[in-house]
């Protein structure tokens, strides 16, 4: 395994890969994530793109979505165009891009992205990388892209009508880096117009019951989608292994076949008003795949 420093993080276990986050081009992360085996985007590909088809069939129209810790615009990504996590992997790890600067990777990626069928669908994309929202943004892929902290700050008023019309969240791994406080601070916010499905692929080092409990204060109902786990990456060290089986074992939860096995797993949880819960999750996703 690739040895890297310890992330200070909710747990203090995960990996340190801040640096890959930080670049004005998504090349990096690629390259580094790519080592690691990183899958969860296309695992959760599928899922969230059968919410959006089962939302369109109730509000019709334009589907608008929030991706929390959205990095380069990964899922909107694949949310919006006809391209696989592999289609992705491939192009930004191309030798071809090697030799270029990033503004040329931004101009070449403008022309590429322009290219492609769109859906109906707008993103807005929330992450504390200002390199990262930048260049989402600049290359169309972030219909709108917000660097804010919502642990620690309120959405400011014109980021609220913002998010108004936004009829689904997601997000793939930043649970645990954001809490229930984030929630908290986006619900007021986001119930003001469409009441958003709420749908999260969680680490299962990380506990949901404090924003499952913080929804259902808004009148959400939760369901998790039981015995099923979704790989997110690699382990990348033998440290962050450990540390994160001896945190998944204080939760209770068997790691046999799961971390044991080298690689992080999540669980998905899907959060929607009560008067549009009617279809159970499992046979929602089972419409996905």
């Amino acid at each position: 395994m690739t040895t890297v420093a310890i992330r200070d993080d909710a747990t203090g276990t995960k990996a340190n890969m801040s640096a890959i986050y930080d670049q004005a081009d998504p090349r990096a992360y690629f390259r580094e994530l790519g080592k690691l085996d990183y899958a969860i985007p296309a695992a959760a590909q599928p899922v969230f793109q059968r919410m959006v088809d089962a939302i369109r069939a109730r509000r019709k129209g334009t589907v608008h979505a929030l991706d929390l810790g959205c990095s380069y615009g990964i899922n909107a990504a694949l949310l919006k165009y006809p391209l696989a996590m592999a289609d992705l992997q491939a192009r930004w790890t191309d030798p071809v891009l090697h030799g270029i600067d990033s503004d040329a990777v931004r101009e070449v990626d403008r022309a590429y992205f322009d290219a492609q069928p769109c859906a109906d669908v707008r993103v807005i994309g929330l992450d504390p990388s200002e390199p990262a929202i930048a260049y989402a943004e600049d290359v169309g892929i972030l219909d709108d892209g917000v660097t804010l902290d919502l642990e620690r700050n309120a959405v400011p008023p014109a980021l609220a009508e913002t998010l108004a019309p936004i009829d689904m969240i997601v997000s793939t791994g930043c649970v645990g880096y954001v809490t229930q406080r984030t929630f908290a601070a986006l619900m007021p916010a986001v119930t003001a117009g469409a009441a958003p499905w709420i749908g999260n692929f969680v680490l299962r080092m990380f506990p949901y019951d404090a924003i499952e409990q913080t929804l259902g204060g808004w009148g959400y109902v939760t369901e998790k989608l039981e015995g099923e786990t979704f790989a997110q990456r690699a382990f990348a060290s033998d440290i962050e292994q450990e540390r994160v089986m001896a945190q998944v074992d204080r939760l209770g939860l068997d790691t046999a076949g799961l971390e044991a096995d080298g690689a992080l797993h999540a669980e998905f949880f899907l959060s929607r008003p009560k008067n549009e819960a009617d279809i159970p999750l499992a046979d929602l996703i089972d419409q996905a795949t």
